[in-house]
């Protein structure tokens, strides 16, 4: 008999720990429609992949991850594909929760693919982040306007997303993203499709973090350019804004922002998966 977490529809749970000097997977389950894949690579850290049956939210699914990372242990998650949102005729919200514990020492790197939400669709999304002093994160919160090919250019009911990290029982960050098209007087997106948040924080990335702010604050920014950035630096980290036209091109951008998480996982998982 599991616990009442795991006898929920839509949770997973993922702890990774260091055994013989080597991150590995302790414990994996989840429960549909979130499924959790978790492939052996040869790299220092453990790489995990969530995804959803059907390759969506529907109608009323909520998911709920629950992530541990021991000290000294080193986690990339990602998802198989953009997190798509269907269309919701019953006006009956779709969520995800994710809330992760990392110790000290430890690297978690969540960099999921864009939210997709269809037309009429309802989306929120929260995630919290518990560090230990010398706990490390690389965070990316990504969404499109939706299948703009098809019309549907911002097309949703609503789309909210959530960053909260806690470090010592202080709360570091706390990000809000709150989009409803139904009203204008509160929504202007211009000519941008695509958004991304991007949160590098812990002694292991500062050094990082600083380049990529003083790399963003050196670029001008071009009239009517189809990609802009801009950062906030932290202490021991950066938040970085993306906004592009296409969203390849934020992708793109992303990918170069980060492609010293390579080094850190001794692979690229852009490479392997783009």
């Amino acid at each position: 008999m599991g616990s009442p977490a795991q006898l929920q529809n839509g949770n997973g749970a993922l702890h990774v720990g260091l055994v013989r000097e080597r991150s590995v997977v302790l414990r994996s389950w989840s429960r549909n429609p979130l499924r959790l894949l978790a492939p052996r690579v040869n790299h220092s850290g453990v790489w995990a992949y969530t995804s959803t049956f059907g390759g969506g939210l529907v109608a009323g699914d909520c998911t709920h991850m629950d992530v541990q990372v021991d000290p000294g242990a080193c986690c990339f998650l990602g998802t198989q594909s953009s997190t798509k949102v269907y269309r919701n005729c019953c006006a009956l919200p779709c969520s995800h929760r994710l809330t992760a514990t990392l110790a000290d020492d430890s690297l978690l790197i969540v960099v999921p693919d864009p939210v997709q939400p269809f037309a009429d669709s309802i989306y929120d999304q929260a995630q919290r982040f518990d560090l230990a002093p010398t706990a490390n994160i690389v965070l990316v919160d990504c969404v499109s306007s939706g299948r703009a090919a098809r019309g549907e250019r911002w097309s949703f009911q609503r789309y909210s997303s959530r960053i909260d990290v806690i470090r010592k029982n202080q709360l570091l960050l706390s990000d809000r993203i709150h989009l409803e098209p139904g009203a204008p007087q509160q929504f202007a997106t211009g000519r941008f499709n695509c958004f991304a948040t991007i949160l590098l924080l812990g002694p292991k990335v500062a050094g990082r973090a600083k380049s990529i702010h003083d790399s963003i604050a050196a670029e001008p920014i071009a009239r009517a350019a189809s990609l802009v950035a801009a950062s906030s630096p932290l202490r021991d980290g950066v938040l970085v804004r993306i906004a592009g036209i296409h969203a390849d091109e934020v992708r793109h951008s992303i990918h170069r922002q980060l492609r010293f998480i390579g080094d850190l996982l001794h692979d690229d998982p852009f490479t392997r998966k783009w």
